[in-house]
């Protein structure tokens, strides 16, 4: 019954194989719980109840990934947008984060509204596939930065040298680096499970090396929801002043999801001949759905998590990893001391792993035909260093059309490239950058 709904033999899956990849994308992810509402803390938001928010958004969201869309990408709080919601609205422009919270449930309902007319799936098969191989790429360079630095491998420097390399004769880096060497030997002997085996033997190290703690508890009550719950200010979002601040959250999340859903699809081999992802509206409105529940439970904006890849190197290609990832976040409610003790040496050195393997679409560009390579390069380039999927997309979207003009081909550029330029420029004249 449920191979054949979540299609197990189209994908040449198995139960063994989909819970492994659940798991694996639950634990490179787990630190959401604690990263997110540590961030959102900074803007006003309460900690303990944002807790509990971001944990529900992850579990809505991967659900309806996992039953509706029946794809293999768990849905969570980006990072991203969640600093921008604390330090540029919040502190920055002073405004208050129900207003925040009022225009994430805005642009939500305007995802919702757009791809229920197929809009967003119209253009996504517009995007050129340089740039969809520039997105997956992109994507892993960016994932290998975030493990580099979550892992202290690389830190971070000076004006004149923004990163240098870490503290490798501490304990932690070492650590890290033994840990990226397990999974690839592991990988190399086609042990299943390597990820995961590499994580939670790392964590079993890093608990003698002090490099994590043990739990002192495993099992707590989930933070009460009150304080966030229900709280956005819709009428507030609404004011003149503040639609800017709608319009750069709503392009912001617009480009991450189309990008993370091209990148992870085409490492899934999920992408058709055209390297378009087949009924890709259904993904798209579960991140529409979980971005809209998660500004009524008192959260950020949540979409496709990118972590998701690591899952997908274990195995996971249907939407039942979706849905063990979301069972793992359930349990987590009740679980968490357990979960978040997972140190970032661990996760962090699994994101470089699967970085490393998200690379290999780049070795179909065209290096001949630099109208369609500088775009290409130029969004990985400023995905990976701007620390911002988004940015590094609507770069590409800006330079595209202006670099086939230039060859000649400004006649080939199509409807949806030319509404990408649009999108994308907006966010580049309207993002508050005086306010960073």
């Amino acid at each position: 019954m449920l191979e054949q709904y979540f299609q197990f033999e189209k994908h040449g899956a198995s139960y063994r194989s989909e819970v492994l990849g659940g798991v694996t994308t639950f634990f490179a992810m787990a630190y959401i719980v604690i990263v997110n509402p540590a961030i959102l803390s900074a803007g006003g938001i309460p900690k303990e109840a944002s807790t509990t928010a971001t944990i529900l958004a992850a579990v809505i969201g991967t659900l309806v990934m996992a039953l509706y869309a029946r794809r293999p990408f768990a849905v969570a709080p980006y990072m991203g947008e969640n600093a921008f919601i604390a330090f540029t609205v919040c502190l920055g422009m002073g405004f208050s984060w129900e207003k925040a919270l009022g225009a994430l449930f805005i642009s939500g309902l305007v995802f919702m509204f757009i791809t229920v007319l197929r809009i967003r799936s119209w253009i996504a098969t517009a995007i050129p596939d340089s740039l969809k191989r520039s997105f997956a790429g992109g994507i892993g360079f960016f994932i290998m930065f975030i493990g580099l630095n979550e892992t202290g491998l690389i830190r971070l420097g000076v004006a004149e040298a923004p990163v240098k390399i870490g503290y490798l004769s501490s304990s932690g880096p070492l650590l890290a680096v033994l840990a990226i060497a397990l999974i690839a030997i592991l990988m190399i002997r086609r042990v299943p499970g390597a990820i995961l085996i590499g994580m939670l033997v790392t964590t079993v190290v890093a608990f003698f090396t002090k490099d994590a703690q043990v739990p002192h508890e495993i099992v707590s009550l989930p933070p009460s929801l009150a304080p966030v719950l229900l709280k956005l200010d819709i009428r507030g979002a609404l004011s003149l002043d503040f639609l800017p601040v709608i319009l750069v959250l709503f392009v912001m999340a617009f480009v991450d999801t189309m990008g993370t859903l091209i990148g992870l699809s085409a490492r899934a081999g999920l992408l058709d001949q055209n390297n378009n992802l087949p009924e890709i509206e259904k993904p798209m409105m579960a991140d529409a759905v979980a971005t809209t529940s998660a500004a009524l439970l008192g959260t950020s904006t949540t979409g496709a998590f990118i972590e998701s890849a690591a899952g997908i190197e274990a195995g996971a290609r249907t939407g039942f990893a979706s849905l063990v990832t979301a069972g793992m976040f359930v349990v987590c409610l009740f679980l968490a001391p357990l979960f978040v003790a997972v140190p970032a040496v661990a996760y962090g050195a699994a994101l470089i792993v699967v970085g490393f393997l998200m690379i290999t679409p780049l070795k179909d560009l065209p290096f001949h035909d630099y109208a369609e390579l500088f775009p290409a390069v130029a969004t990985i380039a400023v995905m990976a260093f701007s620390y911002n999927i988004g940015f590094g997309m609507a770069t590409g979207f800006v330079l595209y059309p202006i670099f086939q003009i230039a060859a000649g081909r400004g006649r080939k550029v199509s409807a949806g490239a030319w509404i990408l330029f649009a999108i994308s420029a907006l966010l580049f004249v309207f993002y508050p950058y005086e306010r960073m």
